[in-house]
Order: structure tokens, then C-alpha cells, then sequence
């Protein structure tokens, strides 16, 4: 008998299909990511790591014939070795790096892991709060690593952009073992010499080492297709990410960093220089237990496609994508933090345009087939269940070949289904605009239709 879940994965690939992918956190993989995320590679346990002799440095003909020794716990090793230190090799290509961890199972433990790595309990790291558009691992109150070090956070300016003068107050007063730049709904782009000056003062006046980490999530991919600065070349230490977003990986994370690269075997002295040995540790088995070889695999092909040309035409049409959404829904009344964009997301006070809240405009939006998150606003008083934003972003859609009439269109949609939702004023009331919603959403699905998923 069929298993129901495959029913259900059928189910959602309709829907994907179906409809338009707006959080910009999503985004769609090739099938070659596919195929190696779905790989026997699932049914090997490979504790520990390969070999790091020649990475970077080694031609990949050369990586993918060469069986070298390992730092592993387990036999049958040499295929493994080999897809991880591509994997490793790409990595490093692509961001500048002297060594890749491509073992992290998600950016949340990419982020754990470089805090254990430097920190002792208690320790101090400056990085900015939830609300101003951070993420809950740089000091969310609900975290296990706030319960263990001692989160200072800055905010944004009213044109949403890093405080940085509060930024430099607050690492003055609090003397922060990491000054962490990083976000999840944030429209600029960060000032990476000015933090790394603001650390490199306040090293010379304490004579104390400071972590420069810079959670480059979300703008990975643009960073790979070189239309946005990279943290590590302006004198960052560790960058880590997410392998999914704008990268068009498989769901994972990845830690960058500049140092040494040496057997983890032995513990190293705690200095900056040493850093990518200490975090090597710190995932394992200071975090993570076995990696997930498939999924390793599916990173490295993914690394192998960012280093193509076409993936540098697919990031800049990424932000033409959202400068194009941003100035459509702007046409339409919609109000946006920061007055736009200037990377792939998008974030909108819904309540200031129209009077309603982010999580009744995402449900209401979900009915009609495009898919986006409500999220909270810098000192937001609605909560976060509640918000007053929505957030959106043009990874997935330009994935698909969508382009500015598209952004056009999306934003018409958008102004239609707030205008509903002012009507309405509630979600159960939607019942008497089904209509009207069912109208826009054949609309939708008949625009999706033309845009296939990658195949």
C-alpha cells in the first residue's frame, strides 16, 4: 500500500507549482541538489572530518582522486573524505575563506557552534535584538544560548539601518567577546569597515581579542554572486550561513572563516588565528554529533553551481527583482520599512497601509497562492503573533524566471487582497469574500504556470 506521505508530497508540489513563493528565506534547488540530498549517502555515519591538506589550494580533479588519512571514527571513509573536501574546497572558493565547516546541520547550530567555540559561560556578544530585525540565536530571550551568555543588543535607525553609533556606545560599556552583524529582516547593507573599526579601537584600548562574526544568512547568495560586499574581506574572522535562502542549497548550514587550518585533534591555543581549528572542535564533538553526508553532498553541488557565471546574472536579478517589487507595492499604498530595499527583502507595515495585522494579510494571502510571513517591526507593539509587518523577498520567484511586469503584477495582488482584508476585518469573515478570492487566486495559479519549478 502507498505510504500517505508521498500523497502528501505530491500535495505540496502541486502547491508549489501553484503558486508564488514570496519569503525570502525560500527558494527553489536544481535537481542535482535534489538527487544528492536523496543519495545512498544517508546510510553512512562519518563522525569526525577528512583531511584538510590542500584546501584550498588543489585542482578538484585532484581532491576527488586523492585518498588521504582522516580525523574520522568510523572505516569506509574515502568517498565520503573526498564529497566533503569539494564541498570545503567550493566553500572556500566562493566566499574567500581559509576553511569551511560544511557540517553544521541548520544556521542556528552554525551560530551555537562558533559561540562555543570562543565563549566561555557568561561571556558578552553584541549583535542586533529581534525586533530591529535580528534572529532569535543573536540573543533572543527564548534561546538555549541566552540562557548561557550575556546578549547586549543594538537596534536601527528610523531609515532602518544599523545604529551604528549605538553600536560602538554599547561595545565600549560592555566590552563584547563577539561583535556579531547579522539578520534576518534587514533592508540594507551593513557597514563592515566601520564595525571593523569600531573593533579594532576597542581592541587596542583593552588589549582584548574580539570575534568578528557576521551571520550572513540571507544575503549568501549575493555574496557568492558578487553583488554584495563580503564580511571576510573586510577583516571578519567567521561568517556563517545558512545553505539554502539565496544560496539555492539544500537546508543546512556552513561556517567561514580566516585562520589556521589545522588538525582538530589537538587543542589549539584560544586565539583569533586559531579560529577555524577551535570552531572545527566546537561542531564537533563540541555541538553536533554525526554530519549528514547527503546533505553535504547536496552543498557541494550547490557551491558548484554559485561558482558559475549565469548564478552572478541570477543575484543581480535578485535585488532588480525586489528594487522593482519594492517600488510597485510602494505604487499601491504599501508603506516599507526603510522606504525599500537595497537586497532581496522586502518588509512592509501592513498595519500603517491598511490597518491590519501581518498574520491575518499572511493567511488571507495564502488563499489566493502567494506565500509570505508575517514578522515584527522595529519596536513593534502588536507582538509577535500578531505583527504589524509582513516580510517578502525575490530569491524563489526569480529562481523561476520572474521578472519586473511580474513584481508589478504581485503588487496589484497584494493591494487587492488588503483591501479584502479591510473589509473583512477578520479571518472568518474571508468566507464572504470567496469569490473574489478564489478569482484572484486562479489568477495566480495561470502566472505560476508559466514559471516551472527547475527540472
Amino acid at each position: 500500500m502507498k505510504d500517505l506521505v508521498f500523497d502528501l508530497i505530491k500535495q505540496e508540489k502541486t502547491r508549489q507549482e501553484e503558486g508564488l513563493e514570496l519569503i525570502p528565506s525560500e527558494n527553489y534547488v536544481s535537481p542535482a541538489v535534489l538527487a544528492g540530498m536523496g543519495s545512498i549517502l544517508t546510510n553512512k555515519y562519518s563522525e569526525g572530518y577528512p583531511s584538510f591538506e590542500g584546501i584550498p589550494g588543489w585542482d578538484e580533479e585532484k581532491i576527488a582522486s586523492e585518498v588521504l588519512p582522516n580525523y574520522r571514527y568510523y572505516g569506509g571513509q574515502q568517498n565520503v573524505d573526498r564529497i566533503e573536501r569539494l564541498a570545503i574546497s567550493r566553500a572556500c572558493q566562493l566566499f574567500h575563506a581559509d576553511h569551511a565547516n560544511v557540517q553544521p546541520h541548520s544556521g542556528a547550530q552554525a551560530n551555537n557552534a562558533v559561540y562555543f567555540a570562543w565563549l566561555e559561560p557568561g561571556d558578552t556578544v553584541l549583535g542586533m535584538s529581534l525586533p530591529a530585525g535580528g534572529h532569535l540565536t543573536h540573543g533572543a530571550s527564548v534561546t538555549q544560548s541566552a540562557k548561557v551568555y550575556h546578549f547586549v543588543n543594538y537596534g536601527v535607525t528610523k531609515d532602518g539601518d544599523i545604529d551604528y553609533d549605538e553600536l560602538k556606545s554599547l561595545a565600549k560599556k560592555h566590552h563584547p567577546k563577539i561583535i556579531l552583524v547579522g539578520y534576518s529582516a534587514f533592508m540594507k547593507i551593513p557597514d563592515f569597515a566601520r564595525v571593523v573599526k569600531i573593533r579594532d579601537d576597542l581592541s587596542k584600548e583593552t588589549g582584548e581579542e574580539i570575534l568578528l562574526m557576521a551571520d550572513m544568512a540571507h544575503v549568501a547568495g549575493l555574496i557568492a554572486g558578487g553583488v554584495h560586499p563580503n564580511p571576510l574581506d573586510y577583516g571578519f574572522n567567521v561568517m556563517t550561513t545558512t545553505t539554502h535562502k539565496t544560496l539555492r542549497g539544500p537546508r543546512g548550514g556552513l561556517i567561514l572563516t580566516k585562520g589556521n587550518v589545522a588538525s582538530p585533534l589537538k587543542k589549539p591555543e584560544k586565539t583569533l588565528k586559531n579560529i577555524p581549528i577551535l570552531i572545527d572542535r566546537a561542531v564537533f564533538p563540541g555541538t553536533q554529533g554525526g554530519p549528514l553526508e547527503h546533505i553535504i553532498a547536496a552543498k557541494a553541488i550547490a557551491f558548484g553551481e554559485a561558482l558559475k557565471p549565469e548564478f552572478k546574472n541570477y543575484a543581480k536579478n535578485i535585488i532588480e527583482n525586489a528594487k522593482s517589487l519594492a517600488e510597485a507595492l510602494k505604487k499601491e499604498g504599501f508603506i516599507l520599512q526603510g522606504d525599500g530595499t537595497e537586497n532581496h527583502l522586502i518588509l512592509v507595515d501592513i498595519k500603517k497601509s491598511f490597518d491590519i495585522d501581518g498574520k491575518f494579510y499572511e493567511q488571507a494571502l495564502d488563499q489566493i497562492g502567494l506565500t509570505l510571513n508575517a514578522n515584527a517591526l522595529p519596536s513593534d507593539p502588536s507582538g509577535s503573533f500578531r505583527p504589524s509587518g509582513v516580510r517578502l523577498g525575490t530569491p524563489a520567484m526569480t529562481t523561476r524566471g520572474l521578472g519586473e511586469a511580474e513584481m508589478s503584477q504581485i503588487a496589484t495582488w497584494m493591494k487587492k487582497v488588503a483591501i479584502i482584508c479591510q473589509k473583512a476585518g477578520s479571518l472568518e469573515n474571508l468566507t464572504d469574500y470567496h469569490n473574489q478570492l478564489e478569482s484572484l487566486h486562479s489568477e495566480v495559479r495561470t502566472l505560476a504556470l508559466k514559471f516551472p519549478l527547475p527540472n
